[in-house]
């Protein structure tokens, strides 16, 4: 599974951006999708997360409200639309994929800033 990122780049705090990432190779496999963030000198840690087959997305405690993905199965792409941007939420996101036997794939990452 190949996982492609677009999107992210600068914005003020309070404003919004909207990310995407399409999954290419063995699609079938693939059980979720989601986002991870990593600031720098901190840990990796879940954004939000979709199953495949349905049911009601997951996020993170910090992002609730604020954030939230979808997903185009049709087309192998997730979303994650960021609004009220906060300085903090500042990172690195990573796309993720996870198969049916539970491998971990990953994107490149795409730059988030958040202006004060």
């Amino acid at each position: 599974v190949q996982l492609v990122e677009s999107g992210g780049g600068l914005v003020q705090a309070g404003g919004s951006l909207g990310l995407s990432c399409t999954a290419s190779g063995s699609t079938f496999s693939i059980n979720a999708m989601g986002w991870y963030r990593q600031a720098p000198g901190k840990q990796r840690e879940l954004v939000a997360r979709i199953i495949s087959s349905g049911g009601s997305p997951n996020y993170a405690d910090f992002v609730k409200g604020r954030f939230t993905i979808s997903k185009d199965n049709a087309k192998n792409t997730v979303y994650l639309q960021m609004n009220n941007l906060k300085p903090e939420d500042t990172a690195v996101y990573y796309c993720n994929a996870v198969s049916n036997w539970g491998i971990y794939y990953w994107g490149k990452g795409t730059l988030v800033t958040v202006s004060s």
